[in-house]
């Protein structure tokens, strides 16, 4: 029995740290994974490329979804193992939600291999992969954010204290990213200094609530860039022809939406930084199987 999901990265319109609150977007780049069910009770994962990579993220994924689930495809959880196989346009530690994507995928291949995908809603599936972040401790703050915007394609806005979808919403833009060479891993963000802006990022989330995306995430990357200590010059490289930009996740991404030609003129300048850009689009479909 096997089974195989692709799903989108995504970038910030609401930084969760702050709050609590937080407001992602789904972008065409993918993870996927695959997973083959055994009958020896052992998970095993592996990352495409990486063969030092941690893995206890997938297998835990692999795991709760085997444990929730195998009852109802007729199977003894304790008798069921997985290889589970990752692979990625996502650049990991860059904010575009790589953990997310590969949670994502696996959760819903697993459900793929298990013959179940059709009966579990996606959020609860969603739901799956988040707590696995959190007990593989790859997360501040569940990114439920992250992982719903991933999961269901489009703009959604969320309370991950509670892990709760307040609003879902989708767009028509381009995505340009801004990905500069150093990593920067969500785990190991400041929290306390997020925290000291939630002023700012309560405003975010009143704008992002009415709809108002691209002033949500300019003020949303101003504030966070500060907190974490990011340059905002690629935040003002891009304003004058972009809907919104912003640092994306803890960074060290930078995300601006708008139109494809007044994204290539902005790429123009973010091509002088060091680093890799990409012109994207935005997803409305989510995780699905393969």
């Amino acid at each position: 029995m096997d089974g195989r999901a692709v799903a989108p990265a995504a970038g910030t319109v609401l930084n969760a740290l702050a709050t609590g609150t937080g407001s992602a977007f789904a972008i065409d780049l993918e993870t996927t994974a695959t997973v083959d069910l055994t009958d020896d009770g052992e998970i095993v994962g592996e990352i495409d490329g990486q063969p030092d990579a941690d893995t206890a993220l997938i297998e835990r994924c692999a795991e709760l979804t085997i444990d929730e689930y195998a009852d109802a495809a007729g199977l003894d959880e304790t008798d069921v193992g997985a290889r589970v196989r990752t692979e990625s346009e996502v650049p990991m530690a860059a904010g575009l939600k790589s953990s997310s994507a590969a949670a994502n995928a696996t959760v819903l291949a697993t459900l793929d291999a298990l013959a179940v995908a059709d009966a579990v809603d996606r959020i609860d599936a969603c739901r799956l992969g988040v707590r696995a972040a959190r007990d593989a401790g790859v997360t501040a703050t569940g990114a439920f954010d992250d992982a719903s915007a991933s999961m269901l394609g489009g703009v959604t806005v969320t309370d991950n204290t509670s892990d709760a979808l307040l609003a879902r919403d989708e767009v028509d833009w381009w995505a340009l990213v801004y990905t500069p060479p150093e990593q920067a891993y969500s785990a190991d963000a400041d929290v306390s200094a997020c925290e000291q802006i939630a002023p700012m990022a309560t405003l975010v989330e009143e704008l992002a609530l009415d709809g108002r995306y691209g002033e949500a995430m300019t003020v949303n990357g101003f504030a966070f860039s500060a907190a974490l200590e990011f340059s905002t010059g690629p935040m003002i490289d891009a304003m004058p022809d972009v809907d919104g930009v912003s640092l994306s996740g803890t960074g060290p991404s930078y995300v601006a939406v708008g139109d494809r030609d007044s994204l290539e003129a902005v790429r123009e300048r973010w091509d002088d930084r060091d680093g890799t850009t990409r012109l994207l689009q935005t997803r409305t479909d989510g995780t699905r199987i393969q």
